[in-house]
């Protein structure tokens, strides 16, 4: 059985607890050696208990006088959108062709479960997708859900009751968890990210990216992955001084900061790619569900002056469960011995 959190798979059975103070001391260990005094700053770090820096950008930050915004010097009237849809749609094709030679070789199919833990706005938009997903592929889908209220040892039971069951080969605990919760595992987000860089044919090595946020579900991931494609990357956060100046100097910028609108086309560099993970639910009664969703990037102003943008929703978002299908897909296979 393999365990799936934030959408990577783990292939050996470890206990929660074990897992989470195992990689937390490897983390602190790694950030004491890396951190000199002089480069800790105001204000105080949050509680060893969580590594998920919470930048909370709305109380901290304001935009400062930013330059007039500049077009891009690239020959075209507009950047070209990066088809986060179109890319994972080739993605789901492959896979579901897979599911169905594994159905009639083996008279089995890939399953993938989710453990839901209450009711955020952007958590449940992810979770339809997801259903969506599995069922265009062919996969046996079941989902779990849990009050904001349960314990860890709810969340572990679930986690545990999942294991066990043969007919399924991922389990996703969908990120991020209630204050308090938030266990320590590299997501598919930043996978996507990449993913979605290399099918544009974007040059990544050598290249200045700067990523901005530093959750552990997408920003320091994403820095991860892009320094081992061989990228000078940067973080900006909401302690960051002058943000706006280190993103225009970035030749890819991913923005997860979790705030609607928060760069601006004053932030980037002209001929700049954008990638826009933020997924920030706006309220809209016209819409179906009330509200509708928007990415950290101000797309009309980005459009101008970047060389490629993804759009929010249809750009990263697609490529996230599109790669959360493939881990699955891989995990059935190693499970089943199905080559």
């Amino acid at each position: 059985m393999v365990w799936m959190f934030g959408i990577e798979i783990w292939e050996k059975m470890i206990p929660v607890r074990m897992m989470r103070k195992m990689v937390w001391e490897r983390s602190m260990n790694k950030l004491s050696r890396g951190l000199s005094s002089s480069q800790i700053r105001k204000p105080r770090p949050p509680s060893l208990v969580s590594l998920d820096l919470i930048d909370e950008w709305s109380s901290t930050f304001t935009h400062s006088h930013s330059p007039p915004i500049q077009k891009s010097t690239v020959n075209n009237d507009s950047a070209r959108i990066i088809d986060g849809r179109s890319a994972a749609e080739e993605i789901k094709s492959s896979i579901a062709v897979e599911v169905s030679r594994m159905k009639e070789s083996i008279g089995k199919v890939p399953g993938l479960a989710v453990i839901l833990v209450g009711q955020r706005r952007d958590s449940l938009a992810y979770v339809r997708n997801k259903i969506m997903a599995c069922h265009e592929v062919g996969f046996r889908f079941s989902i779990a859900e849990l009050p904001e209220s349960c314990t860890e040892d709810d969340v572990c039971d679930a986690l545990s009751n999942y294991n066990k069951d043969a007919s399924i080969h991922g389990i996703l605990v969908q990120l991020p968890l209630p204050q308090g919760r938030e266990p320590l595992f590299i997501p598919c987000t930043a996978k996507g990210c990449i993913e979605l860089l290399l099918s544009s044919d974007v040059e990544i090595v050598g290249k200045r990216a700067v990523v901005i946020g530093r959750s552990n579900i997408v920003g320091l991931p994403t820095f991860l992955l892009l320094q081992r494609h061989h990228a000078t990357v940067s973080i900006v956060h909401a302690y960051s001084e002058n943000p706006e100046i280190i993103t225009r100097e970035a030749d890819i910028l991913v923005a997860a900061a979790g705030v609607p609108n928060l760069v601006r086309g004053s932030w980037l560099k002209p001929g700049a790619v954008v990638l826009d993970v933020g997924i920030n639910p706006i309220e809209d009664p016209e819409s179906e569900h009330g509200y509708r969703l928007i990415g950290d990037v101000c797309f009309e102003e980005a459009v101008r002056i970047a060389s490629a943008v993804t759009p929010v929703p249809g750009g990263v978002g697609p490529m996230t469960v599109a790669m959360l299908l493939l881990n699955t897909l891989e995990a059935a296979k190693r499970a089943l011995c199905f080559t």
